[in-house]
C-alpha cells in the first residue's frame, strides 16, 4: 500500500497538510469521525470514517496504509496508542506534538519502532521544526556545545471559531509523566538532566531580524527535548513568545496550576476554555520566526534565525515534505524529530530561509 492517511482530516492542519500533499502529487485518505464533512473537504480523495481513537487505531490495523499522519491532540492520549497500531500495521508514523509529555513519550519508544524496522517522527509542526532545524544548522560540524537558548515566535492567523477540547486539553493537561518537576511545573535542561522552570520563567527581549521586537520565555514545550537531543548540551532552555512574560501573571500562575492539579477542577477547565469563542485574527507580523543562541565550552557563541511565513501553512509544508521522503524510502527505523532525521535541509525545502 502506498497510502497516505491523515487523522483528523476535517481540521484546520488535516486541511493544510492534504493540500500540500496533492500539490506533490500524493492523494491523501482522509480519516475523521463526520463522513459529511470528511466528503466536503476531501476533493474527490478517499476517506474512512472512525469515531474513535480506538476505531482509527483498528483500521490501520487492518487497512496498512504506507504511512500515518496524525493531527489529532491532545497528543498524550491518541500518539501511544496510534503509534502501536502503525507498528502493527506495517505503517510509517508522523504527528504535530510540540508538548514537553507527548514528544517526549514517542521518543522513548525509539528501541521498539527501530526494532519493527518503521519510522515514528513526532514534532512535524511549527515550534520543534523551526527551533530544531536553527539548532542543527549551527552545530554542523562542531562539538557538543555547553548551552542552547531556543525560541519560538509564530505568526499565525486566527479563524473564527470554537478553542475545541483537543486544544484545550493540551493547554491544561500540563506534562504528565515527565521528570524533573510537578506536572504543572515548567522544565530546562541542567547539567544533561530535566529539573523544574517557571512557566513564564528566563524572559528575554528580542530584536527579530526584520526589525520587530518580541519578548518570549520559557515554556514547557517539544522543543526543548528536541533541541537536547539535537545538540548533546547539557544546559537547555525553551522559549515562546506565546509564554506569559508579565510579572502579573508569573505571579498568579502557581495558584492556578495548583488547582488544576485537581482532576475534577481540569476536566471542568476543560470543557470551559474547549466552548470558549476565537474571533478571526490576521497574522500579527509578516513573518514567523525560530531562533536558536549555542554557546560552546571555549566561549565561542553563534545565533541563528529560521525564516518562514504563516505558521499554520507551515505545518501543513513540513508534514507533507516528511511524508514524500518516507516515502521514497528516505527514512529509517526509529523515533525522530524531523531536522534530528532529515538535517537542516527539510526546513528549505518546505520554503524557510536561515539567518545565521
Amino acid at each position: 500500500m502506498t497510502d497516505v492517511w491523515i487523522l483528523g482530516g476535517t481540521g484546520r492542519s488535516g486541511r493544510a497538510i492534504a493540500a500540500q500533499l496533492r500539490a506533490q502529487g500524493i492523494r491523501p485518505v482522509l480519516v475523521g469521525r463526520d463522513a459529511a464533512r470528511l466528503v466536503a473537504v476531501a476533493e474527490g480523495d478517499r476517506t474512512v470514517v472512525a469515531g474513535s481513537a480506538e476505531a482509527m487505531a483498528a483500521e490501520i490495523r487492518r487497512q496498512r496504509p504506507a504511512a500515518v499522519v496524525n493531527t489529532v491532540g491532545p497528543f498524550t492520549r491518541t500518539a501511544t496508542p496510534t503509534i502501536r497500531a502503525c507498528l502493527d500495521g506495517g505503517s510509517d508514523y508522523l504527528d504535530l506534538a510540540n508538548d514537553l509529555s507527548a514528544v517526549a513519550t514517542t521518543l522513548a519508544l525509539g528501541d521498539s519502532v527501530a526494532a519493527s524496522g518503521r519510522t515514528v517522527v513526532t514534532g512535524a509542526g511549527f515550534g520543534v521544526t523551526a527551533t530544531e532545524s536553527v539548532v542543527v544548522k549551527l552545530c554542523e560540524g562542531r562539538a557538543a556545545p555547553e548551552q542552547v537558548r531556543v525560541d519560538m515566535v509564530p505568526s499565525l492567523e486566527t479563524q473564527a471559531g470554537v478553542l475545541g477540547e483537543a486544544l484545550a486539553a493540551t493547554i491544561l493537561d500540563g506534562i504528565p509523566g515527565v521528570a524533573g518537576g510537578g506536572r504543572f511545573q515548567g522544565r530546562r535542561y541542567r547539567d544533561g538532566r530535566l529539573v523544574a522552570a517557571p512557566i513564564g520563567g528566563d524572559p528575554v527581549r528580542l530584536t527579530l531580524p526584520d526589525g520587530g521586537v518580541v519578548t518570549t520565555a520559557g515554556m514547557p514545550l517539544g522543543e526543548l527535548i528536541a533541541a537536547q537531543r539535537a545538540s548533546g548540551a547539557p544546559n537547555v532552555v525553551a522559549a515562546s513568545s506565546e509564554a506569559p512574560s508579565s510579572p502579573v501573571v508569573r505571579a498568579i500562575l502557581p495558584v492556578a496550576t495548583a488547582v488544576l492539579g485537581i482532576r475534577p477542577v481540569r476536566e471542568f477547565a476543560i470543557r470551559r476554555l474547549a466552548a470558549v469563542k476565537v474571533a478571526a485574527k490576521p497574522k500579527p507580523r509578516e513573518h514567523s520566526w525560530g531562533h536558536a543562541v549555542v554557546r560552546w565550552p571555549d566561549g565561542t557563541t553563534r545565533e541563528g534565525w529560521l525564516r518562514l511565513g504563516e505558521a499554520q501553512e507551515w505545518t501543513g509544508a513540513v508534514p507533507a515534505e516528511v511524508v514524500r521522503r518516507l516515502l521514497a524510502g528516505e527514512g529509517k527505523p526509529g523515533a525522530f524529530t524531523p531536522a534530528a532525521l532529515f538535517g537542516p535541509s527539510l526546513a528549505q525545502a518546505c520554503g524557510a530561509e536561515y539567518v545565521v
